[in-house]
């Protein structure tokens, strides 16, 4: 159960749908060989992202003398602020900046930054994979999450191969709804994120 809830979490927030408009733009001077290399590329390195937060980012918080409890605090504020931003039908300044919108358009690759990090897979996603890992009851629980990034990747790879006539058949309305729905979504996952934090904080 657990892990069908943090796949759908996890497609929620990485949002390759919603995330199309960034890319098309992001990749509007590439030849489609170099277009079909970034998409590889990002569809990877999303899958990476995914299968290292929770292999590793359990032993890092514990390094670094942070609780998953207080993640979960955190993680669920800095989730809900994303979902407000797709409600508003906007990426939110946490998953991508003027500033690094701005670099890209500079860059011969731009498949790992910004569109993979952290335009796809920024600091809620990696919050999100090492909270749900952190409760799964043992340590080779957390290789299903290979297959989780596995499985998101191989959603990115395809999404962005369709990019072009998703975005002709959707429009950007349809697509402004479905990154609605999905901020609709994560506000309440991120409320049950620092619900579930609080209580163990200070309750137990």
């Amino acid at each position: 159960m657990e892990l069908s809830k943090a796949f759908i979490s996890l497609l929620a927030l990485i949002n390759p749908l919603g995330a199309i408009p960034a890319f098309l733009a992001l990749t509007s001077h590439l030849d489609r060989r170099e277009s079909s290399q970034a998409i590889t590329t990002a569809a990877f390195a999303t899958s990476v992202v995914i299968a290292s937060s929770a292999l590793f980012g359990e032993g890092l918080l514990s390094f670094l003398g942070i609780s998953i409890p207080a993640l979960q605090v955190g993680g669920g504020i800095l989730l809900f602020i994303v979902a407000v931003g797709m409600f508003n039908a906007q990426l939110g300044p946490s998953r991508s900046t003027p500033e690094e919108e701005s670099e890209a358009s500079a860059r011969s690759s731009i498949a790992v930054v910004p569109l993979t990090i952290p335009l796809l897979t920024g600091p809620g996603t990696v919050s999100t994979v090492i909270i749900y890992a952190g409760k799964a009851p043992h340590w080779h629980d957390r290789l299903w999450f290979i297959a989780i990034g596995a499985a998101i990747g191989a959603l990115v790879w395809i999404s962005f191969k369709l990019a072009h006539p998703i975005s002709k058949l959707a429009g950007k309305t349809g697509l402004n709804i479905m990154t609605r729905l999905m901020g609709l979504l994560l506000s309440a996952l991120a409320v049950e994120f620092v619900a579930d934090g609080v209580r163990t904080l200070f309750l137990n």
